[in-house]
């Protein structure tokens, strides 16, 4: 059978995914009394709440007699790390595009990925159906890009294909109303112009491992495209690593991808994408050879961590009362478990203590893991995100990114000043008339817990979207602390509507009255810099006195709601998020109201001290 390896790549919330369903219906990839849901390759119940691909996922289909493999990537920076080895993989690429938004930050960091491998691209335009869409406009700044990245003349006179997603719909004509249901279009210009696999189906055996997987009964698998020669379940192999030590095994299992499924099976040709177990520890860039011909294929990059984050067991009062793990075997036990599924993910304990620092790709990779780790059944306590930093040829160096803003008119001022104070620096500014585009090189410290600051400033109408750039000098300034104080609880209890009322006049609450608090908790935003112990467990006092306002009714207003990303964006460095199964609750790192004062002063003095000095 034909086969063809294609990526599909864009920037995030460009549709992918919803292209794969597409393709799946059009490809009769299921049979006609199957369900088909929206976004089926999005598997993992966060990625289908949120409508992101997080990992990469592996399937294939069939169109007239040919065998189309698909890899699904994230559009997500944090995860732009997988886009970089899947590239390795494929012979061929679609990059889609939203006709309204046009070329955006990520659009540009996967299609530098593909010129890079030389991968050649087929452009989708999707949401053609969109209203104010503009298919010419979107197709003319994605040849810009083409050309601004350099690439190859060959490259440049594109397939195009016109589609949406969403209605299952296509054409090769801009013009909406000369698109038609399935997508066959797109299917024969993936036959017609992808390439075949480059392979050599006569040669002794060779595969590289460039995705990661996870099975509890074999271990972990690697997935990558069979190079040279075939495989069988059995058969004896050579694993070459990166470091060029090789080691034997036996081929234990071999699986396929079709549809949702994967498939195991007893062998695999030349050209086809597999994922191979047998080996316990086969790492991302391995080479799998036949024995007697080890040859390892070049290496394949995998991204550092840029981003770190203490976690804990539970210390808290309530510790035990929600979550059934939280010991620090338990925990220890499923960070090893997450690690040799995602590569980009690191952790090691602190010395002594019942913590560890992770390191992840940025505030959603590591936001995911936490979120995972609360539905099922952990409790733990993470502390606010740190920056990695790197000694460059003896300076010590910092991660920056490229930021990129949509905003309307009204709020670039205050975004401008914003921005400033975080140490970014304006790079382009262009007015469309109603909204202007600001582009940004920005410390990503400075951007730690800006993404919430950023909706409320701009009322939900902003457009935000940051790539990692490159490491650079530390920007000598104290970024990313939080300025405005916070109301913390000096009792333990249930929070009552009458102490409420008075504490409310402080600030903004986090909590509703019922809910439990206990000492040294935060249950709400102080309007003033300092933080302020208040008592909001407070009963109203029993007497035999009658009073005026004895049966008025309290009104309180509704407290802010915080999220998992909200928390940790919003913490300072003396501050924890509490995270169990039902709750996710902010906290300060020392309980006791004294002990928290007497530190509290202890570090003004020292600051003033070195101020002085």
């Amino acid at each position: 059978m034909n086969i063809r390896n294609v990526a599909i790549i864009a920037h995030v919330d460009h549709g992918k995914t919803t292209l794969v369903n597409s393709l799946f219906t059009s490809s009769h990839t299921f049979r006609e009394n199957e369900a088909i849901h929206d976004r089926m390759m999005d598997s993992n119940p966060i990625e289908a709440e949120r409508g992101i691909t997080i990992l990469a996922k592996t399937t294939s289909i069939v169109h007239n007699d040919t065998k189309i493999n698909i890899v699904d990537t994230p559009g997500h920076a944090d995860f732009g790390g997988e886009v970089e080895r899947i590239m390795h993989m494929v012979d061929g690429c679609l990059l889609v595009v939203d006709a309204y938004e046009g070329t955006m930050p990520q659009t540009r960091f996967v299609l530098k990925n593909a010129l890079e491998n030389h991968i050649k691209p087929i452009v989708v335009i999707n949401k053609i159906d969109r209203p104010n869409a503009n298919a010419q406009k979107a197709i003319d700044e994605v040849l810009d890009l083409f050309i601004e990245l350099g690439a190859p003349d060959e490259f440049l006179d594109f397939p195009v294909c016109f589609v949406s997603a969403l209605n299952g719909t296509s054409s090769m004509d801009p013009d909406p109303a000369t698109q038609k249901p399935g997508m066959e279009p797109l299917l024969d210009l993936i036959v017609k112009h992808i390439p075949e696999p480059i392979c050599e189906p006569e040669k002794p055996f060779q595969w590289q491992s460039a995705l990661l997987d996870y099975n509890d009964f074999v271990g972990r698998i690697g997935i990558g495209t069979v190079r040279r020669g075939h495989i069988r379940v059995g058969e004896q192999v050579t694993d070459v690593r990166k470091d060029g030590s090789t080691q034997n095994f036996k081929i234990m299992k071999l699986f396929t991808f079709h549809g949702m499924s994967r498939n195991e099976v007893s062998e695999v040709e030349s050209g086809d994408i597999c994922g191979i177990a047998g080996l316990p520890d086969i790492g991302v860039s391995d080479t799998v050879c036949e024995m007697g011909h080890a040859e390892a294929l070049p290496p394949l990059r995998v991204d550092e961590p840029t981003l770190q984050m203490e976690f804990g067991t539970n210390s808290s009062p309530m510790r035990g009362q929600d979550g059934k793990k939280v010991t620090a075997r338990v925990i220890e036990e499923r960070l090893y478990a997450e690690t040799q599924r995602d590569v980009s993910l690191k952790f090691s304990r602190v010395p002594n203590k019942e913590s560890w620092i992770v390191s992840g790709r940025g505030e959603l990779h590591l936001g995911v893991l936490i979120e995972n780790l609360r539905r099922e059944d952990y409790e733990l306590e993470v502390a606010k995100p740190q920056v990695i930093l790197k000694e460059i040829d003896g300076v010590e160096c910092e991660p920056f990114e490229d930021l990129q803003i949509d905003v309307p008119n009204e709020f670039v001022g205050s975004m401008m000043t914003s921005l400033g104070e975080r140490g970014a620096s304006l790079v382009t500014m262009d007015d469309n008339g109603l909204n202007t585009r600001l582009v940004y090189v920005i410390p990503s410290r400075g951007l730690i817990g800006f993404v919430s600051n950023f909706l409320t400033m701009t009322k939900g109408y902003g457009i935000i979207n940051h790539v990692f750039k490159e490491y650079r000098p530390v920007y000598n300034h104290e970024l990313g602390e939080r300025n405005i104080g916070v109301l913390v609880s000096t009792d333990k209890g249930p929070a009552t509507a009458y102490a409420m009322q008075k504490v409310e006049e402080h600030g903004t609450m986090f909590i509703a009255p019922g809910e439990i608090c206990y000492e040294g908790m935060i249950i709400g935003e102080h309007r003033y810099p300092s933080d302020l112990a208040v008592n909001c467990t407070q009963a109203k006092p029993m007497t035999n006195v009658r009073s005026s306002t004895k049966d008025t009714t309290v009104v309180l207003k509704a407290p802010r709601k915080m999220t998992l990303e909200a928390c940790l964006d919003y913490l300072n460095h003396d501050e924890l998020v509490e995270v169990t199964p039902s709750a996710i609750r902010m906290r300060k790192r020392i309980l006791s109201t004294p002990d928290r004062k007497k530190y509290d002063a202890h570090q003004k003095a020292l600051k003033e001290a070195q101020g002085n000095n």
